[in-house]
C-alpha cells in the first residue's frame, strides 16, 4: 500500500535500491545532497547535480526536465552519510516560471526498482519559492526512512545550499545553473508531458503567437544536445528501465489517459493522473494475441493519444525512451560486473598468501568467470529488448505520416499538400552503438521552438568515406535543402514562407531545386545589400506583430500582411554580414520564434570566431544538426551520446522534385 505523505510525515523504507520519480509539469532541476549525522554537508563533493550527476549510491538527472527519475542505492552510501536530501529548483532563463507558485504542485514518489510506489508526496503550499527540499531519506538506528519536507526558498538554490551549511553555496549554485544551460543547449527538444510520463500533442497556436511552451526528442544540446525529461535510471537486470515495455503502452501503474478540457482542437490539459477525474479517450488499437510465452506483437499506433498521428508520435517517443533505458541498464550491468571483479581481485591480492602458487590464478579466473556470466546475462536481456524494439520499428516505420517518415517511405510517392500542419517533423534518425542497425526517428514539435543550425565546419565520414571540409559544406547545404523541402511540404499551401540569404552564391547548386520549382517567394539574396534587405524586412515583421500582440490588436495588422510562418535560411555566415546585420540576426533568433519567424543557419562556427563570445548565445539557442553522422546529441533520461543521421534524400531519387512541384502548384493556386 502506498503511503501518501503530508509535510513532516515519515515512512519506513523496506528496500535499499530505490528510484525517486519527480513530476513537475515544467522543466525543473533535480539535485541531491548527502549529509552526516547532524545533517551537515562536508563540501561540494557531497552534492549530486547536473554538472556532477553521480555519487556513491546516487545518480541524478543531467538536464532540467519536467520529469525525473533519480537512482538511489542506500547500501552503497558511505558509512558517514546519514541523510539524503532531494532538491528541486527552477532553471534560470528568461521566459520560464520564476517561482513554484506559478506551477502546478510538484509530485514526488519513492518506488522500488519494480516501479511499485512505496511513498509519495505532493508538494503544496509553495508560492514565491524557486527551490525546495522535496524529500529527505535518513538513517536511524541502522534503518532508513523517508520524510516529506517541502521546505522552499525564495532565494533559489544558493539560499537552500547556504541553509544546509555549504560554504561554497553560491559558487555551486552558479555552476549548476551553467551546467543546466549547457545541457539545454545540447539537447533535442522533447514533447509535452502526458499523464503517463510520455509526451503528447499540444494544439498549435496561430502564426501571430505560437505557443512555444514545452520542454526541451532531441538531445541538442547545441548540449551533447538533450532529448528528454527524465532522470538517469540504471537497472542491472537489463530490462528497459522503468519505461513502458517495448511495443506496449506505459507500464506505470498510475498511468491514465490525458483529460480533455475543451472541444477538439483546443489545448488539452495533461494534468497529473491523481488530479484528473474526466473519462479517458478511446483506447488505442489492440495487438493481436501472441503465442504463449511470446511478447505481444507490436502494432503501429499502440500508444496513448487522441489521433493516430498523436499515437504514432507518442509511440516513437516511447521507443526512444525504451532504447535509452535498456541500453543504460546494459551499461550499468557491465559497470557493476567490472567493479565487482576488481573488488574481488583486490581482496584476493591484498592477502600475500594468495599470491603464492595457483591460488591467485584460480581466484582471478573465478572473478573473470563471474564477470563474463553477468555480462552475458545483461547482453541477453539487451538483445531480447532490441528484438522487440526492432519488431516494433518494422511496423511503425511504414505507418508513419509524411512529416514523420523517411524520404524513401512510399507515403511520399502518394504525397498531397496537407490541409493542416502536423504536430511534429522528422529531422533525422538516432541510434546507439549497442543497438545498430536499429534507428529511432528524431521528431521535433511544430511550430519550431528553436532555430536550426546545420554545422558545416567539421570534417567527418559519409557512407564510410572520410569527407573534407569542402565536401562537408556541400553536404550541409544538401541537408538544409532537404529540411526546407520537408518543412514546405508539411504545411498547408501559403502557410510557410522561406527566405534564403546566400551572400556569395556558394550554395547555388544545392539550392537549385528550391529555386527552379518556384517554392521560394524570391531568389536567394546575394551580397551585403541583399542580406540587409531580407533582415530588415523580417525585423520589421517581428516588430509589427509584437506591437499588435502587446496592444491586444492582432487583427489590426496592415492589409495584405503575410501571417504565414516564416523561415530565414542563412548560408555561409558571416560572409556579407556587417555589425548591424549581425545584431538583427541575433534579434530574429531571440524574438522571432514567438511570432512565427524561424531561423536556419548553415554555417561553420569558426568562421565567426572574430566575434568572440558575442555570438555564443546565438549558437546555444539553435538546435545543432550535422550533415554527416555524429554522436553529439544526448537524451534527457540517462544522457547517452546518440548518433544523429540527417534525413537525406536517397541518391538518384526524384521524390524531392516531385514534392516541391506539388507545393509550388498549390502555392500558385492559393495566391
Amino acid at each position: 500500500m502506498v503511503a501518501e505523505l503530508v509535510r513532516g510525515q515519515n515512512h519506513p523504507l523496506s528496500q535499499v535500491r530505490l528510484e525517486i520519480r519527480v513530476s513537475a509539469g515544467r522543466p525543473v532541476v533535480a539535485a541531491a545532497t548527502l549529509g552526516d549525522e547532524s545533517g551537515r554537508i562536508h563540501g561540494v563533493e557531497w552534492v549530486a547535480h547536473p554538472g556532477a550527476p553521480t555519487l556513491p549510491g546516487l545518480e541524478v538527472s543531467r538536464q532540467a526536465a519536467a520529469d525525473h527519475r533519480l537512482a538511489v542505492d542506500l547500501d552503497a552510501m558511505p558509512a558517514t552519510v546519514h541523510r539524503v536530501d532531494v532538491l528541486l529548483a527552477l532553471p534560470p532563463g528568461a521566459g520560464g516560471p520564476v517561482s513554484f507558485g506559478s506551477l502546478s504542485a510538484p509530485f514526488v514518489a519513492v518506488t522500488g526498482l519494480d516501479g511499485v510506489e512505496v511513498a509519495s508526496y505532493t508538494i503544496t503550499g509553495l508560492d514565491a519559492e524557486s527551490a525546495v527540499v522535496a524529500l529527505e531519506l535518513y538513517r536511524r538506528q541502522g534503518a532508513w526512512k523517508v520524510r516529506a519536507v517541502g521546505q522552499g526558498y525564495a532565494g533559489g538554490l544558493a539560499a537552500l545550499l547556504t541553509d544546509q551549511g555549504l560554504p561554497q553555496a553560491r559558487q555551486l549554485a552558479a555552476a549548476i545553473d551553467d551546467a543546466v544551460a549547457q545541457g539545454l543547449a545540447r539537447s533535442v527538444p522533447a514533447p509535452p508531458r502526458t499523464a503517463d510520463g510520455d509526451r503528447s500533442r499540444q494544439a498549435a497556436a496561430s502564426a501571430l503567437g505560437p505557443d512555444q511552451s514545452g520542454s526541451p526528442h532531441g538531445a541538442q544540446q547545441g548540449g551533447h544536445s538533450a532529448v528528454g525529461p527524465y532522470g538517469a535510471v540504471q537497472n542491472p537486470q537489463g530490462s528497459p528501465g522503468q519505461g513502458r515495455p517495448a511495443g506496449s503502452p506505459s507500464a506505470d501503474p498510475d498511468a491514465t489517459q490525458p483529460t480533455p478540457t475543451a472541444s477538439p482542437g483546443a489545448p488539452i490539459d495533461y494534468s497529473h493522473p491523481r488530479r484528473q477525474n474526466a473519462a479517458p479517450p478511446p483506447p488505442p488499437p489492440s495487438a493481436p494475441p501472441a503465442p504463449p510465452g511470446q511478447p505481444a506483437r507490436p502494432v503501429a499506433g499502440d500508444a496513448t493519444g487522441w489521433s493516430m498521428e498523436e499515437r504514432l508520435y507518442n509511440q516513437v517517443w516511447g521507443m526512444f525512451e525504451d532504447l535509452a533505458r535498456t541500453t543504460a541498464a546494459y551499461r550499468s550491468a557491465v559497470d557493476f560486473a567490472d567493479a565487482r571483479m576488481e573488488k574481488e581481485l583486490d581482496q584476493v591480492l591484498s592477502d600475500p598468501r594468495s599470491r603464492i602458487g595457483g591460488q591467485g590464478d584460480a581466484a582471478r579466473e573465478a572473478a573473470q568467470s563471474k564477470r563474463m556470466q553477468l555480462v552475458d546475462q545483461a547482453r541477453e536481456a539487451l538483445e531480447r529488448d532490441l528484438v522487440q524494439l526492432g519488431a516494433e520499428a518494422d511496423v511503425v516505420e511504414p505507418a508513419l505520416p509524411a512529416a514523420f517518415a523517411r524520404w524513401d517511405n512510399p507515403v511520399w510517392h502518394a504525397y498531397r499538400v496537407p490541409m493542416e500542419m502536423p504536430m511534429a517533423l522528422r529531422l533525422g534518425d538516432l541510434h546507439l552503438p549497442e543497438s545498430d542497425p536499429l534507428r529511432i526517428p528524431m521528431l521535433v514539435r511544430l511550430p519550431l521552438e528553436r532555430g536550426l543550425w546545420i554545422d558545416s565546419g567539421r570534417p567527418g565520414s559519409f557512407d564510410g568515406a572520410i569527407v573534407d571540409s569542402h565536401e562537408v559544406r556541400r553536404l550541409a547545404m544538401e541537408s538544409a535543402v532537404a529540411h526546407i523541402a520537408r518543412l514546405l511540404a508539411v504545411h498547408p499551401a501559403g502557410e510557410f514562407t522561406v527566405h534564403v540569404v546566400d551572400p556569395a552564391g556558394s550554395g547555388a547548386r544545392e539550392l537549385a531545386p528550391l529555386v527552379q520549382s518556384g517554392v521560394l517567394t524570391a531568389p536567394p539574396a546575394a551580397g551585403a545589400a541583399g542580406v540587409a534587405a531580407v533582415l530588415g524586412q523580417l525585423t520589421e515583421r517581428v516588430d509589427l506583430v509584437q506591437m499588435a500582440v502587446r496592444a491586444g490588436a492582432a487583427d489590426s495588422l496592415p492589409p495584405g500582411f503575410d501571417t504565414s510562418q516564416q523561415l530565414l535560411v542563412v548560408n555561409d555566415f558571416p560572409h556579407g554580414f556587417d555589425d548591424r546585420a549581425v545584431t538583427r540576426l541575433r534579434y530574429l533568433a531571440d524574438e522571432g520564434p514567438a511570432v512565427g519567424v524561424h531561423l536556419m543557419m548553415v554555417a561553420d562556427r569558426e568562421d565567426a570566431g572574430d566575434y568572440g563570445p558575442l555570438l555564443d548565445p546565438l549558437w546555444r539557442g539553435l538546435l545543432r544538426l550535422t550533415p554527416v553522422a555524429e554522436d553529439h546529441l544526448a537524451d534527457p533520461w540517462v544522457g547517452h551520446a546518440w548518433t544523429y543521421e540527417p534525413a537525406m534524400v536517397p541518391p538518384g531519387s526524384q521524390v524531392l522534385q516531385q514534392v516541391l512541384a506539388q507545393v509550388a502548384r498549390a502555392r500558385t493556386k492559393h495566391s
